[in-house]
């Protein structure tokens, strides 16, 4: 019963994380955004492990992250094997997709590819420096993408509360990192962890970004950057006119 709430719980937080990252892009504009072409090549990455993993018996052995067993490049490769059966495999490929899609389409290519990057490097050290140094001994966290995708996600939340004008978009973004967290005390869900990890860096890195120059975005074009209602309506006039 505990593994199904947990699992429960877990799918949950990514549909808050989802729901984020589609009010901050605009969800009248998804079918109108270019290609993400950086989201579509990491979810290849991401398929051709998997593919590896069917044609080579030794692939989980080789690339995981299991603590007894020797590697630099562990930390990474592991990411990309999945182990949580045919569901959680596909569940971990569709959410990496959706995720990075709405990520590239807010952040741009380079910085979504540097935040998913975080999402794999960062969580341990920062646990590191809270004194949560005990590797998990459990194999089921030796492999996935879930921990880097959800990170990923928790930066579009923080985005959404950034930018938004709004007090209920505002309270959207804060449910997420707040349920991250209730999820780590109740249940120590690592899900629910690297979450508010991600919100707190998706936080710091906006006024960043922000000053990031931009190409001019023609009339028919969506923006990167979520606009402000005024700002969209008088690009859909402008976008009708053309």
């Amino acid at each position: 019963m505990s593994a199904i709430a947990f699992n429960l719980t877990t799918a949950a937080l990514m549909v808050l994380l989802f729901r984020t990252g589609v009010v901050l892009v605009g969800e009248d504009t998804v079918r109108r955004r270019p290609v993400p072409w950086a989201a579509v090549a990491l979810t290849a990455v991401a398929v051709g492990a998997v593919v590896l993993q069917l044609c080579w018996s030794g692939a989980m052995d080789a690339l995981d992250s299991d603590p007894r067993r020797n590697g630099w490049w562990r930390v990474v490769t592991s990411v990309f094997m999945q182990n949580g059966g045919a569901f959680g495999t596909v569940w971990n490929l569709v959410t990496l997709a959706a995720v990075a899609a709405l990520a590239q389409w807010f952040w741009r290519a380079p910085l979504m590819l540097a935040l998913f990057a975080a999402g794999i490097l960062l969580p341990q050290r920062i646990d590191e420096i809270f004194g949560e140094t005990a590797r998990s001994t459990d194999p089921r966290n030796f492999a996935g993408s879930s921990g880097a995708t959800y990170f990923l996600a928790a930066t579009l939340a923080a985005g959404l509360l950034l930018s938004a004008t709004d007090a209920k978009p505002r309270l959207l973004a804060l449910a997420a990192p707040a349920a991250g967290l209730a999820m780590w005390v109740a249940q120590a869900n690592g899900h629910g962890l690297v979450t508010c990890y991600g919100f707190v860096l998706g936080a710091l890195v906006l006024p960043l970004a922000r000053r990031l120059p931009r190409p001019p975005v023609p009339a028919s074009a969506l923006p990167a950057a979520p606009l402000a209602a005024e700002d969209t309506a008088e690009l859909n006039q402008a976008t009708a006119r053309s």
